[in-house]
């Protein structure tokens, strides 16, 4: 039976790739001296966010994923990133995987969030393999699953991840809305011949934070104008 062993090397950004993606570099060794003909690989890949530190910022960022930071011993639980299968061509001793991990940047996405809320440092992620060995012992094919209990934990750098949506979204966010919203949001643009949508959502926050302090200070003057009056 064969006896395989995983290891995280490194992480690379691709640039070229048709959507935002990364490559994980790892190693498998067979450690019994068998000969591994092929292996139809699986790995789920899942974000362990209690296993590094954040700034003040970060923590603000993050509240909509866990909470307030008193309940983070509670909340921060591991996130589901992506499974991606592959086929490892066949080896023997060991060799070099590189596993290629397209991605999403909606930020709907729990795992999207999660990342983009990060300034720097690393990303720590657990790497759990399954999947189906082949091998030829005395002339047979011989089958074998690759045990659950398989995996590495890895670092990604947070640079990394940046790296790879800026090489298709440089400087921006994605944003999902419903096509209703969308058609308010048409309207609103034309109606204003606002040039861009990032200076339309510019100008709606700007009518929100006026009408905000408007009803702040229309507030404040309705409570002095009551302690005038309070005998």
């Amino acid at each position: 039976m064969a006896e395989l062993v995983f290891d995280w090397t490194g992480a690379r950004a691709e640039r070229f790739s048709v959507v935002p993606s990364l490559t994980l570099c790892l190693k498998i060794s067979e450690t019994s001296g068998q000969r591994v003909d092929a292996i139809a690989l699986r790995c789920q890949i899942r974000i362990e966010p209690h296993l590094r530190r954040y700034s003040d910022a970060e923590a603000q960022r993050l509240h909509d994923l866990f909470g307030d930071t008193s309940r983070w011993a509670d909340t921060l639980k591991p996130l589901q990133f992506t499974t991606v299968p592959v086929m490892v061509p066949g080896f023997t001793g060991s060799t070099a995987l590189e596993l290629p991990v397209p991605f999403t940047y909606d930020l709907e996405i729990a795992s999207t969030r999660y990342f983009g809320s990060l300034d720097d440092g690393h990303i720590p992620l657990l790497l759990l393999f399954s999947g189906t060995v082949f091998a030829t012992v005395d002339g047979r094919l011989q089958v074998q699953q690759v045990p659950w209990s398989k995996e590495v934990s890895a670092r990604l750098p947070v640079s990394v991840w940046r790296e790879a949506v800026d090489a298709h979204f440089p400087g921006r966010a994605w944003v999902t809305v419903s096509r209703a919203t969308l058609d308010e949001l048409m309207r609103f643009k034309t109606r204003h011949a606002l040039p861009t949508w990032d200076a339309t959502l510019q100008m709606l926050l700007g009518q929100a934070a006026g009408s905000a302090a408007d009803v702040g200070g229309t507030e404040a003057l309705g409570g002095g104008a009551a302690a005038r009056e309070d005998p």
